[in-house]
């Protein structure tokens, strides 16, 4: 007799150990085999978009992305609209709705931009067996052919009807536009009318095991400036002198690297710049900076970002930055500023219930469990915005290595797995 997976669920909680792999459903092996017969016609279409530039800043590629998407999401049934974002300087987000009543309503989150930019000499796809290359392939495009590949492989089962999934694809996720409280508004709108949302970045498998990611770190960043007396070098430290701009910038990142450390926490100092004349862009974080070696500088900046696994814990770290930038060398003074970024996404009960299920589909379908990817393993992303209205999980895109660098790669056979897990995983939760 076959367990409900209520009952599964409970077993697993209560340290059974590995059940045996119960069998699918018949509408869900239908999925399966529909996600097998597909594979061939989403390696033709992903091979399309990686060809076609939508580096961030370039927002003609990103919304020729969307117009090859739109069609393949209105073939399933979907109600497509593009959300403009010239307000923020970027393309906009495409978003493919469908609505019914059944179970759980679902949100498919993505991106349809690349790191890549039209002057990047990487730009082309390119496979040998079952690895590709190519700009974006598997941050994220492949992740998006594997959203678009479970649908159809849930419509042709007759898995889609009377069920309440959307869509949600941003343009600007690796750069993305400020304010972000307007480059995210309709996320944020998007998750607060549904139940679970699935992300579908890149994929981390590691030494042949594939994890899953219900916590991501926030990302945001400070930037900090020293100045000082200066005049001849033979005179520094000199008490009527001082010790410098540059000692007392070096006095502060030292004392961040000592005392701030701890887990879930990082801290980068990105960029320094430091001398007589430093003339710094804190958009574009880009500076020069110029003196002689007889001069004592007269200012120096510095500029970086702080990763956190909640607000607690960032507040904290700033308010420690804070004191210690407040205890000057000699001569010297210096201030930090902070500007909030990506939020984090702590780990909640309903997200290690939700990779539950997604283990009983991996056990159901004959794949191995996922754990938690640790947080600190795991970058910012879009799901942070939805992670305070429902239950989250990410880990379900494309496979591969080298992303955000020339020669990234993608593992054409982990798609289909990836695709079987998500397509199952959403009819189970939209029943």
């Amino acid at each position: 007799m076959k367990l409900s997976l209520l009952k599964r669920l409970a077993l697993c909680a209560a340290g059974c150990g590995t059940l045996a792999a119960a069998d699918l459903s018949d509408v869900e092996t239908r999925i399966a085999k529909a996600v097998d017969a597909g594979i061939g016609s989403s390696n033709l279409l992903l091979e399309k978009i990686v060809n076609i530039n939508s580096g961030t800043l370039n927002p003609a590629g990103v919304r020729r992305v969307a117009d090859v998407l739109r069609p393949e999401f209105e073939s399933l049934g979907f109600a497509v609209r593009w959300i403009p974002m010239e307000e923020v300087r970027r393309a906009g987000h495409l978003v493919a709705e469908r609505k019914g009543n059944n179970g759980r309503r679902v949100l498919l989150i993505g991106h349809m931009d690349t790191v890549f930019e039209p002057s990047s000499p990487f730009q082309k796809w390119e496979r040998k067996g079952d690895i590709a290359t190519g700009p974006g392939s598997c941050d994220m495009k492949g992740g998006l052919m594997v959203i678009l590949y479970a649908l159809k492989a849930l419509r042709a089962a007759g898995g889609l009807d009377g069920r309440t999934i959307t869509v949600f694809l941003t343009g600007d996720e690796e750069k993305p536009g400020e304010p972000l409280a307007i480059a995210r508004r309709d996320l944020v709108e998007a998750a607060k009318n549904h139940d679970v949302a699935l992300e579908f970045e890149a994929g981390s498998f590691t030494n042949g095991h594939d994890f899953a990611t219900i916590a991501r770190r926030s990302s945001s960043t400070w930037q900090l400036r020293a100045t000082a007396n200066t005049g001849h070098s033979a005179g520094i430290f000199n008490p009527s002198v001082g010790s410098g701009a540059v000692y007392e910038l070096a006095r502060i990142l030292a004392a961040f690297y000592d005392r701030l450390q701890e887990p879930d926490l990082t801290f980068n100092a990105s960029l320094v710049l430091g001398g007589s004349a430093v003339e710094y862009n804190s958009k574009e974080n880009t500076g020069t900076a110029s003196g002689k070696v007889n001069i004592i500088p007269g200012t120096a900046v510095a500029s970086g970002d702080i990763r956190t696994i909640g607000d607690e814990q960032l507040q904290r770290t700033r308010e420690k930055m804070r004191e210690i930038v407040a205890r000057h060398l000699p001569g010297t003074n210096a201030s930090i500023e902070f500007e909030d970024g990506y939020p984090s996404m702590p780990a909640t009960a309903g997200n290690r219930k939700l990779l539950d299920l997604l283990n009983a589909v991996n056990r159901d379908l004959g794949f191995e469990t996922m754990d938690p990817l640790p947080a600190a393993r795991r970058g910012a992303g879009d799901l942070s915005f939805a992670g305070p209205y429902l239950d989250a999980l990410s880990g379900l895109g494309a496979v591969g290595h080298g992303a955000h660098a020339p020669g990234e790669t993608i593992d054409l056979t982990r798609q289909p797995i990836q695709m079987k897990r998500t397509a199952v995983l959403i009819y189970r939760l939209t029943r």
